[in-house]
């Protein structure tokens, strides 16, 4: 009965907990990029739901596509799946597209 009791909890406490709002973007630093470097995951709540988007978050994101999108990566390999939904989200803010053109193809 108190495993029982233990599990219920755990579980209550599981489903109660906030939404993970997911990673963060990388503006690498915000300085003046020659090349980009791959985001390593894909955009998360924190960017995607409305209630949880911050202005100080998402700005980063926008400069940095807006300043850095045409540019080519620094491995000189194609956009991951990550780098995708990083334009794409970009596109989805009201972002000008030309700017990622390159990352989309």
């Amino acid at each position: 009965m108190r495993r029982l009791a233990v599990l219920l909890a755990a579980v209550l406490i599981g489903c109660s907990s906030e939404r993970e709002p997911g990673p963060v973007f990388d503006n690498e630093g915000a300085v003046d990029l020659t090349c980009l470097a791959h985001q390593a995951d894909t955009p998360g709540a924190r960017y995607t739901d409305e209630d949880l988007r911050r202005t100080d978050e998402v700005m980063p994101l926008l400069r940095y596509y807006t300043a850095n999108g045409r540019k080519p990566f620094c491995d000189g390999k194609s956009p991951t799946e990550s780098d995708r939904a990083w334009a794409e989200l970009y596109v989805r803010l009201g972002a000008d597209r030309q700017n990622v053109a390159n990352i989309l193809g």
